[in-house]
């Protein structure tokens, strides 16, 4: 192609594009997981009821809509064989809205927000900002109430944190915004909000603030009355019937591939959706065809959690039990016999715990190890950390580097600085929790925890071709390993 630019019309980038444009929250990432699953052949079944599974067929659980898992149990599958598993996260920092999130200053109607997660909260500044999330729906039909939980999204900006004038701030410590009170959007301006207001306003002031069962309507007390009817006219329904939601802050901007040589996603939220959706599309790559699972002795899982940036504690992050759940609704299903066989199943499995990892940055080279510095189109990066804070072992890399080595994949290693701080991921929590090997892994990126982040094309390719091959052959090679006899 001329100039050496990268060709995107095929394979998994463009893809991927599409899951980060239609995923600006947990909860769409989850809808458009299930999309994508359902395409292709995956059954929706609900931890509410009791499974019936089969062999050779393709499943997946939704919990809280904000973490999916999905599995495919191979035809030579029995009980106490293994799961192979690809662990992410759906979440991202960001700011979320407050259970009262009217605020009024100086003439102006904004929105109070809290902070999610380890954000680089400055790069929300001067955005053009929307709000995304779900909402909790009053519906009214031949006189019964019933309640449903809707996903909203409105497309254009309709706020903006605006940073102060360099003139009124002469300070020389760098910028370093006061979360609480200079981090809180602008929806509009009192004057134009009184002049404009819609309708269904009016209708309120003269039913004396009652909805439409006759109860009183408080919510414009806690949110702006503005904001209740963008919401309301996003979804179809009456800002009186919004009974409550769960919104965050995100931005319009989409995601695209750029760079002088097209070689960079610039996007949102790469971490950790890229890992995310390439462990999902693994999934679903290395299970379409007929014979697929013909040989397959294990089963093939995806689970996608939430609330990994604050620590996964959760009814639906890793800290939960929903790992443990899954390995045993399915291992029992499956079992003809009496005996418990989900200890030996667990003691066959493994986790590959994929979140994304920090590119050597040209600007700040002194910030990584000298022999671990993970580069952008360099592969995706085992990272080890003697005191556990990821989950890695020499056995564990040991298996994820001979699948790349078998499929010439570029594989790269990554310690953090002994005078830094080292983060962790899913992967010791669930390493010690259920007791899986496992071993941490993901692609390298910079402007991590950024409004704005970016990653290279080629390494979302290894990625996904990485994640495949794991599926594919991990049986086979973890045959071959013998540790504890």
């Amino acid at each position: 192609m001329a100039g050496g630019a990268v060709d995107t019309n095929n394979g998994v980038v463009p893809e991927i594009i599409n899951f980060l444009n239609a995923s600006p929250t947990a909860f769409h990432a989850v809808d458009e997981a299930k999309r994508l699953l359902k395409k292709a052949g995956f059954e929706q079944i609900s931890e509410k009821q009791d499974w019936k599974l089969q062999v050779g067929n393709k499943y997946f659980f939704t919990r809280n809509y904000s973490s999916i898992v999905a599995f495919a149990v191979g035809k030579k599958f029995v009980a106490g064989n293994g799961f192979h598993i690809v662990g992410a996260h759906t979440d991202s920092p960001c700011l979320k809205l407050k259970p009262v999130s009217k605020v009024t200053k100086a003439g102006f109607l904004e929105v109070g927000v809290q902070t999610y997660g380890g954000g680089l909260w400055h790069t929300w500044f001067d955005r053009d900002l929307t709000v995304a999330g779900r909402l909790i729906i009053r519906e009214s039909k031949d006189g019964a109430v019933s309640y449903s939980h809707r996903l909203v999204r409105i497309q254009e900006p309709i706020m903006r944190i605006p940073n102060l004038a360099i003139h009124l701030d002469r300070s020389t410590d760098g910028f370093k915004p006061n979360s609480q009170t200079h981090l809180v959007p602008i929806l509009a301006t009192s004057v134009k909000a009184e002049l404009n207001k819609v309708a269904a306003d009016n209708v309120s002031a003269e039913s004396d603030g009652k909805t439409s069962n006759g109860k009183k309507d408080n919510d414009d007390k806690k949110h702006h009355s503005l904001l209740l009817q963008l919401l309301a006219s996003e979804v179809g329904c009456k800002p009186e019937d919004i009974c409550d939601f769960e919104l965050q802050l995100c931005d319009t901007q989409p995601s695209i591939v750029a760079g002088a040589l097209k070689e960079f996603i610039f996007s949102g939220r790469l971490d950790n959706l890229c890992m995310s959706f390439c462990s999902l599309k693994a999934l679903i790559d290395s299970t379409s065809s007929e014979s697929s699972l013909e040989n397959e002795p294990g089963v093939r899982m995806v689970a996608l959690f939430d609330h990994e940036e604050v620590g996964s504690n959760s009814a639906q992050g890793a800290g939960s039990p929903v790992m443990f759940d899954a390995l045993s609704r399915v291992t029992d299903s499956l079992n003809s016999s009496t005996s418990k066989l989900l200890e030996k199943a667990i003691q066959k499995s493994f986790v590959v715990s994929a979140d994304m990892a920090h590119a050597l940055h040209p600007n700040y080279m002194d910030k990584h190890e000298e022999n671990h510095q993970p580069k952008m189109h360099g592969g995706l990066v085992i990272k080890h950390n003697a005191n556990q804070r990821y989950a890695t072992n020499a056995v564990t890399s040991f298996i994820f580097r001979e699948i790349a080595e078998k499929h010439n994949l570029p594989i790269q290693d990554f310690v953090v600085r002994n005078d830094m701080p080292c983060g962790s991921t899913i992967g010791p929590i669930l390493a010690s929790g259920v007791g899986i090997r496992t071993v941490d892994i993901g692609a390298p990126q910079l402007s991590m925890h950024s409004i704005r982040e970016m990653c290279a094309v080629d390494d979302v390719r290894h990625s996904y071709q990485h994640l495949k091959a794991f599926y594919e052959e991990f049986s086979q090679l973890d045959a071959k390993i013998t540790v504890d006899f």
